[in-house]
């Protein structure tokens, strides 16, 4: 058990129109000197489970303005070993502190007997990869006692075999767990470019009803034996045909609440708050056509 002698906040479920950005200690004490206009925070909370100390002093200062979303990285709901229900009472232990809108982590795995490789590794599509992360996801639904949202991934290889694309993949995880999606129109862009298929496309058919977030992020470009490969780095500002496909994608399916991920080169905080603006610049515009018709 955490042991953090921090009052109750109270869970606020932001609007579809919400922006955030990712919270850095590099940022911490802009934040509380500022006041800076954004709707809330995500963190990774494995880099929370600890008792006390300083981080968890800057962040409940911070909890107390803005709120909260939870992104892990270390569930690893996709490998065969069953997620580890040590971690799982320590993230429920943390969101019993802090009070997160959204809890969410990704189509992937990171375990293998006992090894944690620091990766997020990709699954082939197959019937019985998805009753492996089926199985995973209802085992962290049923221990958290609520629903969470798994990314889309961004993949550099295709498998040989598989029984699935990725959206009826994600269609039928849905389905089955009653989870809900984090769309990370980044990942999608990425996907899209390394394998040759059309981005657009795949949003058209992912499960719209269940996407609770959106993830936006740069990505960079590399040459590999003179083939281009995109890379989702989180180390540079959105790139114009992300930018495109997101505003395609809040005006014909709605908006939902959208985080800037910037994970490596972290800028300043007014450069992150520039980006989370061009993404309320696109929800407006698509709200005020919507309204309109």
């Amino acid at each position: 058990m955490l042991m953090v002698n921090l009052p109750q906040p109270t869970v606020n479920k932001p609007a579809p129109t919400s922006v955030g950005v990712g919270l850095k200690p590099v940022h911490y004490r802009e934040i509380l000197e500022t006041a800076p206009d954004i709707d809330w925070f995500e963190i990774h909370p494995e880099n929370f489970m600890f008792e006390g100390g300083p981080s968890h002093t800057w962040l409940h200062q911070i909890r107390q303005s803005y709120d909260l979303s939870f992104h892990s990285v270390a569930m690893s709901l996709g490998s065969v070993t069953a997620v580890d229900l040590i971690h799982l009472q320590k993230l429920s232990d943390l969101r019993d502190i802090y009070a997160p809108f959204i809890m969410s982590d990704h189509v992937s795995w990171s375990l293998a007997n006992g090894d944690f490789l620091n990766d997020l590794l990709p699954l082939p599509y197959t019937d019985e990869s998805l009753s492996v992360l089926a199985q995973n996801i209802d085992r962290a639904q049923t221990q958290l006692d609520q629903p969470i949202l798994v990314e889309n991934p961004s993949t550099y290889l295709q498998f040989a075999q598989q029984d699935y694309d990725e959206p009826d993949f994600l269609s039928a995880l849905v389905n089955r767990t009653g989870c809900g999606l984090l769309l990370d129109i980044n990942n999608a862009y990425v996907c899209a470019r390394n394998h040759g298929f059309d981005p657009w496309h795949y949003l058209q058919r992912i499960p719209h009803t269940a996407v609770g977030e959106i993830h936006l992020a740069g990505h960079s470009v590399t040459d590999v034996e003179g083939t281009e490969l995109r890379i989702d780095d989180h180390g540079s500002a959105v790139s114009n045909e992300v930018w495109d496909l997101y505003g395609r994608y809040v005006l014909t399916y709605g908006p939902a609440p959208t985080l800037i991920e910037w994970d490596a080169n972290i800028p300043a905080l007014s450069v992150l708050l520039a980006e989370a603006n061009k993404a309320r610049e696109l929800i407006t515009s698509a709200v005020k056509v919507t309204e309109d018709c």
